[in-house]
């Protein structure tokens, strides 16, 4: 029966620039997961009407915004925008940007972010004051502002008699399921909602450090949706608990994940791990950008063994102690002097924010005093680069002899999956247990505890070591799992759960 399917996400799909001529020109944006979904939507939603919310993040974004605001005034249906390159119909949403960088920067990444990843330095921080009282005003108006685009688009034209499906995203939206449903009024009887949440979620006692209106409202918001999903099942655990001690909600646990009992309206809980689309994957990486980059990391190892590392310079990706573990590994194993070089490859991540940027000079200087420690005339022991270039990352992957993956803790893990995925010639894989990821990929990956640096170490010796047999086992095990749940099916597995 033909439905109406609304994703809602505070990146969209689709970012805009403009071209030589002013003219403004569209490309397809955003990482795994929402790369992911975008090409998956068509598939497991056939017929069905389908559109996109997102916030405008650049300039270009905003005229585009402005032009689909007009055109909604209007009564027109919602436009992909000038050139479009997307296959679903993509509405941004110009939010004033005094607003919009409240509730992006002092909010979702400065207190919720760091709340679920456990990053706060609790002598100093958090300190809620009021000042954040305002942040947090921000944040409840940029939900509010997603809920009526969202409204918007469930009311425009007749319902189709198989109503109305609305898939929220990320920690960005945790009041939009309740917002919508409140402003839906009898249009919600047919709708169904469903939230997912991409990082992992905080246990009771350390999530009790928000705010306690703010840890009430956020667990509301997402409690109005009619299911909600994890990556994995010790996220959902904690979720569940969470719901428990905070709300003092009903909760029971089953085995597929749980149910929560809660204002008069029950909420299904589930796991649904996240894979990798491995056929478009391998694809892209055969073109000839990557391959490109590929011949130039090729002859940069110069025939040496390869650890890659690809993340953002993210505080919880953990990079400082990564570079701190190779540096143990080349102290205590001086066997690899001379036969080993550590790829460090990361992308800038929110600049805006000062520990972010303290942290990715602190980065830098491990890098260098590593190389200045253990470098010689024809030997480079490290290469780091800090800067976005997908098709290197792509090409780093696919030469990894290992594959370092050690966040503090992460919803899931892309790269722990498109390393194996892309691997040549097999690649083992260093994981934290803190990862997501580690939960489907554990069984064939060498675990790690994050903090531990000499274990760290100690895994690098033993994937570097590994017999080539054992290497190609492992990892042809690992890309196995991580196809296993491509994109489009794990939407599908969604929109069918939100049927029932």
């Amino acid at each position: 029966m033909k439905q109406r399917v609304l994703v809602a996400s505070n990146r969209g799909p689709v970012s805009y620039g403009y071209g030589a001529d002013g003219a403004l020109a569209g490309r397809r944006g955003g990482g795994g997961m929402i790369g992911g979904v975008m090409s998956g939507l068509a598939a497991v939603a056939p017929g069905a009407e389908v559109s996109w919310i997102c916030a405008a993040l650049s300039d270009a974004d905003r005229d585009v915004a402005r032009q689909q605001a007009d055109s909604v005034r209007d009564g027109a249906s919602v436009i992909p925008g000038p050139d479009d390159p997307g296959d679903v119909p993509v509405r941004m949403l110009d939010i004033p940007a005094d607003t919009f960088d409240r509730a992006y920067n002092n909010v979702a990444n400065s207190a919720l972010w760091f709340v679920h990843h456990m990053l706060f330095d609790t002598p100093n921080q958090p300190r809620f004051g009021a000042e954040f009282g305002r942040d947090w005003a921000a944040y409840r108006a940029v939900n509010e502002i997603f809920a009526g685009a969202l409204v918007e688009e469930a009311c425009r034209g007749q319902l189709p008699p198989g109503g109305l499906r609305v898939l929220v995203q990320d920690y960005h939206l945790t009041l939009v399921p309740r917002l919508l449903r409140d402003l839906l009024g009898e249009t919600a009887a047919t709708a169904r909602i469903g939230y997912f949440c991409h990082t992992p979620w905080a246990p009771a006692d350390y999530y009790r450090m928000l705010p306690a209106e703010v840890a009430r409202d956020v667990l509301d918001g997402i409690l109005a949706a009619d299911r909600v999903g994890f990556h994995s099942w010790r996220w959902a655990d904690a979720f569940l608990d969470c719901c428990a001690a905070i709300l003092g909600a009903a909760v029971e646990r089953h085995a597929a994940g749980g149910r929560v009992r809660y204002a008069g309206h029950v909420t299904e809980v589930a796991v649904h791990p996240l894979g990798v689309d491995a056929p478009a994957l391998r694809d892209r990486a055969a073109a000839g950008d990557v391959q490109a980059h590929m011949g130039t990391l090729t002859k940069a190892a110069g025939g040496r063994k390869l650890i890659i590392r690809v993340d953002r310079t993210e505080l919880s990706k953990n990079i400082v102690r990564g570079l701190a573990a190779y540096r143990e590994l080349l102290a205590t194993r001086p066997q690899w002097h001379g036969r080993v070089v550590h790829l460090a490859f990361a992308y800038p991540s929110r600049s805006a924010l000062p520990e972010y940027r303290a942290y990715t000079d602190r980065v830098r200087q491990l890098a260098a005093e590593i190389t200045a420690e253990f470098g010689t005339a024809d030997w480079n022991p490290l290469i780091l680069e800090v800067k976005d270039d997908y098709p290197r990352s792509l090409a780093a992957c696919a030469l990894a002899d290992v594959l370092l993956v050690n966040p503090i803790r992460d919803g899931m893990n892309m790269v722990a999956q498109e390393g194996p995925v892309l691997s040549e010639r097999g690649c083992a894989l260093v994981l934290s247990r803190e990862a997501g990821a580690a939960a489907t990929l554990g069984e064939d990956a060498l675990l790690i505890n994050p903090f531990d640096v000499s274990e760290t170490a100690e895994a690098l010796h033993q994937a570097l070591a590994m017999t080539e047999a054992e290497r190609l086992r492992r990892s042809a095990a690992l890309a196995a799992t991580a196809a296993a749940s491509p994109p489009g099916r794990w939407l599908g597995d969604q929109l069918t759960a939100l049927e029932s």
